[in-house]
């Protein structure tokens, strides 16, 4: 059987997300991102699925300095709905309640909701454990904030669903293999390029690597800098754009990226997500 690994414990998001691409694989839970990667470069997985960026978090920090040092390839987006909810033991009221425990960024996508219980957050290492956890603890009083995934898995009732104070809430994920697909362009399948490349520090530097987009009709989904290599020299950038490289007008503009850029990195291209609108440019 096919495995897809994934950092978390068992019913967290990112094992809810493994569940709606491969649905019939074997998903491995993983302490770290570094882990997941890993297990897909030793042979030991076929896939990982690692989260990139949320809606209302931002990015991911921790995998910006990850991709540049994993070969890996980039095969495919997801992006995958944070329905939180609201947890508790079996037969268990919501007038019980005392304390909620979950992942600090659970709690407070949830702070409202909260308060407006009188219900003490308590913040634990992550939403799946703090699941598991919980029907460990047999205590009444607690509650749990996690996916609908995590209530299964651990028996759990499910008190109430939709419990962030802002519906909407979603997280990229970035699918990971040792080899790339979807290297040539098939016609009617809209297509995203995700890579990587430097500048140095210098005036205009960025401008003029990213000319070749404007000139050329490329669009960018996603431009993101971040320092890297123990340096302040240079930037290093992660760039989404619109289209494959066998096209032309991308094809001539990363000839551009490439004369004013450098360690000009292409992760792989991969078929637009659903989730995207239908109005964005091609």
């Amino acid at each position: 059987m096919a495995r897809v690994a994934y950092q978390g414990t068992a019913g967290a998001y990112s094992h809810l997300a493994c569940t709606q691409v491969f649905p019939d694989w074997e998903y491995l839970a993983c302490d770290d991102f570094l882990s997941a990667l890993d297990l897909v470069s030793g042979g030991f997985a076929e896939r990982a699925m690692i989260p990139l960026e949320n809606s209302t978090a931002g990015r991911v920090e921790e995998i910006y300095r990850l991709i540049p040092r994993t070969q890996l390839c980039v095969i495919g987006e997801h992006f995958e709905p944070v329905n939180h909810c609201l947890l508790a033991l079996p037969g268990v009221s919501v007038e019980e309640l005392q304390t909620v425990r979950s992942h600090p960024q659970a709690l407070a996508q949830c702070h409202q909701r909260l308060l407006s219980m009188g219900l003490k957050a308590e913040a634990a290492v992550d939403t799946a454990m703090s699941a598991r956890d919980l029907i460990a603890s047999c205590d009444r009083s607690n509650a749990a904030i996690a996916s609908s995934l995590a209530a299964e898995l651990y028996g759990l009732d499910i008190l109430q669903e939709q419990f962030q104070d802002v519906s909407g809430n979603t997280t990229r994920f970035l699918v990971f293999a040792r080899e790339p697909e979807h290297s040539e362009y098939q016609s009617g399948i809209r297509y995203l390029t995700s890579l990587l490349f430097s500048v140095r520090n210098m005036p205009a530097a960025l401008y003029k690597a990213l000319g070749g987009f404007a000139t050329n009709g490329v669009n960018m989904a996603k431009l993101e800098s971040y320092m890297d290599g123990g340096t302040m020299e240079a930037s290093h950038f992660h760039l989404d754009i619109y289209g494959h490289p066998e096209q032309a007008h991308v094809r001539n503009a990363l000839e551009e990226l490439n004369y004013f850029a450098s360690e000009v990195r292409i992760l792989g291209s991969y078929p637009v997500h659903g989730y995207r609108k239908t109005t964005e440019f091609v």
